[in-house]
């Protein structure tokens, strides 16, 4: 089913809420299927809502079940955007942690899923540490990615149809 999403950038200068932001890219981009999908699905959008779709995937992902469950589960497709995103809105915090968990990956973690796992599987990672430090700076990366919006509101403007799951 079609839905229409209409973002002004007038909502963009009052958000309160980022995934409202990125409504239109949370049903057009696939973080299930291959790296090559991601990206073409990203190309209608700007670097500053990728940016925002991938730290808030990274920040749900990680809250609900640590950096473990954000290298495997298909979301640790977004790994890459979401460090530079961290670093686009100036939350050096979470993007030393995010660069850290992904040293532990070897450095640079796979954007295929069962490579992951592999790498998971090989170097055992312990991100203990690491999920404390981003519980910790929860506040903070939320507060650093509305301003960004807010900042950026014209980047977040859509007036556009998407295929929608959900009737």
């Amino acid at each position: 089913m079609k839905k229409h999403i209409k973002i002004t950038a007038e909502k963009a200068r009052n958000c309160d809420d980022p995934m409202e932001m990125i409504d239109p890219l949370w049903w057009s981009v696939s973080i299930y299927d291959s790296y090559e999908k991601y990206i073409s699905d990203l190309k209608p959008f700007t670097m500053p809502q990728r940016y925002v779709f991938a730290m808030m995937w990274y920040a749900a992902e990680v809250e609900n079940g640590g950096h473990d469950q954000f290298f495997s589960n298909s979301t640790g497709i977004v790994w890459e955007d979401a460090l530079n995103g961290f670093k686009e809105i100036g939350c050096e915090n979470c993007r030393d942690i995010l660069s850290e968990a992904a040293k532990r990956m070897g450095g640079k973690p796979s954007f295929v899923r069962a490579e992951r796992w592999q790498q998971e599987d090989e170097l055992e990672p312990d991100f203990e540490d690491l999920d404390d430090r981003f519980y910790d700076e929860s506040n903070n990366y939320a507060e650093n990615i509305i301003e960004y919006i807010k900042t950026n509101a014209e980047s977040f403007v859509f007036d556009g149809e998407i295929d929608f799951p959900f009737d």
